[in-house]
């Protein structure tokens, strides 16, 4: 792409970020265009430096459950999940069917969330706020569910090795019920719309197209290929806590196109409402709460390496017990890392005022996929470093 570059006529450089017109993220797109047309762009990161992975190994397994589900706000529930059940896979610990399918309840919840924020920004990156205010209201309703199912509107802070922290009564579940039946009517009038708005149709549709060939090539996951004709969820690839006993369908679209990526946003928030609709009716009985007063404080030599799917794609977690109180390894691969480092071929051909609508159609976050290790290249050994002399470039990455 450099070489388009070079043949250009005249190329103007456009920064896009890192306070970004399309998410509030720190990333920054470097777009190379001749007049309007986009013939290349560099994906710029490392703006947000962040040392969770190296925390995780001075703390205790148990602290490490609040670290992991810091990674991503949105998506702290999955990371607490999958980060969950590698220590169980470690102990040799299993949930309690009853804790399995309140796990699945808080994940779609989660699910829910992060495509109608995702939604609401799309709106209003196109122009449409009122759409974006409306949709914000009714992710509302998610959050007071997210709270009266764990306690909290947004760090869930549920899950512990075996099972979950808090339980649900029958007038929780009646509230819960209660939420999704009021917000689902409220999501299928939302895909009318973007369905029919032709605002909306001008912006998205044909925009941003990846064909499935590249989407492989290149990595792609979650609703970004799966928006590209491909059937890859790991939720059915690999079930997990109960997602082999709910039924659900795996959202597939074939427009390739910003526009088929948030129709499988949607339609996924239907899915998942339905899933959420089907726990709260065959909830297991038995217990689910964990005594964490009988967990063992030092795990035993192992290590286990673990996979969910995010509202992003596939989360993957590697966790390593040298024996002892704390871990020797976590090491954290988000599918934004692979979404948006693997992005720049997207954005060629396209016009300048499309960039930040097919970006935001990624639903990127950077502070998931920022992790830093800084080696020094002459003697290749790790060094500590002060936040203010990476602030200061003072150090070379």
């Amino acid at each position: 792409m450099a070489e388009a570059r070079e043949k250009a006529t005249v190329t103007l450089e456009i920064p896009i970020g890192p306070q970004h017109p399309a998410l509030h993220e720190p990333i920054l797109l470097r777009v190379f265009a001749d007049g309007e047309e986009v013939i290349d762009v560099e994906v710029v990161t490392g703006y947000n430096h962040r040392g969770i992975e190296k925390l995780c190994e001075s703390n205790s397994y148990y602290r490490d459950l609040f670290l992991v589900s810091r990674t991503c706000g949105i998506c702290n529930t999955i990371h607490a999940d999958v980060y969950t059940r590698a220590l169980e896979q470690i102990l040799g610990r299993e949930p309690s069917q009853r804790a399995r399918y309140l796990r699945v309840l808080a994940l779609e919840l989660e699910r829910i969330h992060s495509h109608l924020l995702l939604a609401a920004t799309i709106a209003e990156i196109v122009g449409f706020d009122t759409l974006f205010m409306l949709i914000m209201r009714d992710r509302e309703l998610v959050m007071k569910a997210k709270e009266i199912l764990t306690g909290c509107r947004v760090h869930a802070d549920y899950y512990m090795p075996g099972g979950v922290r808090r339980d649900i009564d029958e007038v929780k579940r009646s509230r819960l019920l209660e939420i999704l039946n009021k917000l689902e009517p409220r999501v299928h009038k939302y895909i009318t719309l973007f369905e029919e708005d032709p605002t909306i149709n001008s912006r998205l549709l044909e925009v941003g197209v990846i064909k499935p060939v590249d989407a492989v090539k290149h990595g792609l996951l979650g609703p970004i290929v799966r928006g590209s004709g491909i059937d890859y969820d790991i939720r059915k690839l690999e079930p997990y806590d109960a997602y082999d006993e709910i039924p659900f369908n795996v959202i597939v679209e074939k427009g390739c196109d910003s526009f088929s990526r948030m129709m499988v946003r949607w339609r996924e928030t239907v899915e998942s409402i339905e899933m959420c609709r089907y726990v709260l009716t065959h909830l297991p009985q038995g217990e689910a709460v964990v005594d964490e007063k009988r967990l063992p404080r030092a795990f035993p030599k192992g290590a286990a390496f673990t996979r969910g799917e995010a509202p992003r794609g596939e989360l993957t977690y590697y966790v390593e017990s040298a024996g002892g109180p704390n871990p020797y390894r976590v090491k954290i691969r988000t599918p934004s890392l692979n979404n948006l480092i693997n992005s720049r071929f997207v954005y060629v051909g396209l016009s300048v005022a499309d960039v930040p609508v097919t970006f935001a159609s990624f639903d990127p976050c950077i502070s998931c996929m920022e992790r830093i290790v800084v080696i020094d290249r002459r003697r290749q050994v790790k060094k500590i470093v002060s936040f203010r002399d990476l602030a200061l470039r003072r150090v070379r990455v």
